[in-house]
């Protein structure tokens, strides 16, 4: 079974000018995407209708559609890196049937490929308008907010009447060079800034609904793949109670099971010895017995105590913290391994997540302790927006992969993705090392 990819994380916002470049940015260079985008939808329209009564117009119009996709996948990757719009990838193109005919009846019906066409036509006047609008503003705004330091450095000009300005003009006598004028012009442009930044954001946000209307999945695929999912998820939980259940029961066969039986056997022979030698009782020979009994239930005690812990830890009835502060207090014994420890939950989550969250960090905390040659690790656990965000890390050396074939991380990621959460790995070679575990509050 293979672990679905987790949701990119979703990037903060980032300071206000930071945010107002990137959006300045993605409309600037959504103008050539959407003169490119406009002219491939007419010349796939026009030429596939055109074509279509001949043997190329099919296939060639089947191409067109498909390729479409192309293109909006790259306006949907630019959304997503400049202006963070997370909108979830369409459903990829799959022919049902096998053969060139199968593949041109797919691509003449993908719904994909012709909502991304009308994309690429509806964009076409947005890019425009907001290319020559968000120039236009930003080069008023800036100008003027920045016209007495740049005034100066006008040429002279003369009037009708032959005196001399240095400043904007707005015909033969009318020119921006006194005091008040300059003030003016100034405080127009500091204005103008807002403005500017704003209607960009708003074009910016217009595109993105666009692309969240024609180039995300519909809701019947959101349906489909939420339904795939579930059974997924289901599949996975089965899979794990199972797997779950065998080792209980091989840890109790193999483990307390075994100490009480031998118990038991050395407490009948000790009987046997009693009732056998009646008055002439070896002592030390039932001593021995008894020792080794004594022996085999303390054993049997600690394998089943151990075995609930794994279970349930009790501590876990305290609150994530207390049970943390003492997984790594005996992490830091057992391996030297310092960590620190941070957990800012408003809410409780349900006992389900506190129990996967708690296992994730026992884990990754015993990898981290035994491959990342690490020198310090740190558990940090924030509860927002009934999520709870997970992060556990380290200094070492890198290198850890999220592997779907198997692993440790991807049983985890399983694990986690029962509960419609995910699990993100950040591991560099040469680290350091951080993986994200996404949960919900309840479960």
């Amino acid at each position: 079974m293979t672990t679905p990819p987790p949701p990119v994380p979703p990037r903060e916002p980032g300071p206000p000018r930071r945010r107002a470049h990137r959006e300045f940015a993605y409309v600037l260079l959504g103008l050539p995407l959407g003169i490119l985008g406009f002219a491939y939808a007419v010349v796939a329209i026009s030429v596939g209708a055109s074509l279509a009564a001949t043997v190329i117009g099919l296939p060639l119009l089947a191409a067109l559609i498909v390729g479409a996709r192309r293109l909006g996948e790259v306006n949907r990757r630019l959304a997503a890196r400049l202006l963070d719009a997370g909108v979830p990838a369409p459903r990829p193109f799959r022919p049902r049937r096998p053969g060139a005919s199968g593949w041109i009846r797919a691509g003449l019906g993908d719904t994909v490929g012709w909502r991304a066409l009308s994309y690429l036509l509806l964009k076409y006047p947005l890019a425009v308008a907001g290319g020559v609008v968000s120039i236009t503003l930003w080069s008023y705004a800036l100008g003027g907010a920045t016209y007495a330091v740049w005034r100066p450095f006008l040429p002279m000009q003369r009037d009708s009447d032959g005196h001399g300005h240095r400043g904007a003009s707005f015909g033969t006598d009318f020119f921006l060079d006194t005091a008040p004028l300059i003030a003016a012009v100034t405080v127009t442009g500091l204005l103008l800034l807002p403005v500017a930044r704003w209607t960009v954001r708003g074009l910016a946000h217009l595109d993105v609904l666009l692309i969240r209307g024609l180039l995300g999945p519909t809701r019947r695929s959101l349906t489909t793949q939420r339904v795939r999912d579930l059974e997924r998820t289901r599949a996975t939980a089965v899979d794990d109670s199972a797997a779950a259940l065998r080792r209980i029961e091989r840890d109790l066969h193999d483990g307390a099971q075994a100490r009480l039986v031998a118990m038991a056997m050395n407490l009948g022979i000790a009987r046997e010895h009693l009732a056998a030698d009646g008055d002439a009782v070896d002592l030390n020979t039932t001593r021995t017995l008894v020792d080794a009994a004594h022996r085999d239930v303390k054993e049997a005690l600690v394998e089943l105590r151990n075995l609930a812990r794994g279970i349930h830890p009790p501590i876990l009835d305290r609150g994530l913290d207390a049970a943390l502060a003492s997984l790594t207090a005996g992490l830091t014994e057992s391996s030297a391994l310092p960590v620190r420890v941070s957990v800012d939950l408003p809410d409780r989550p349900s006992a389900a997540i506190e129990t996967i969250a708690y296992f994730c960090v026992a884990e990754l905390l015993a990898n981290a302790a035994k491959h990342s040659h690490a020198g310090e690790a740190h558990v940090s656990i924030i509860g927002r927006a009934r999520r709870v965000r997970v992060v556990v890390g380290d200094d070492g050396t890198g290198g850890a992969r999220l592997d779907p074939g198997g692993g440790g991380l991807a049983g985890l990621a399983e694990r986690v993705h029962t509960v419609d959460g995910w699990l993100a790995v950040t591991s560099p070679p040469g680290g350091p090392t951080a993986v994200t575990v996404d949960l919900p509050l309840h479960a």
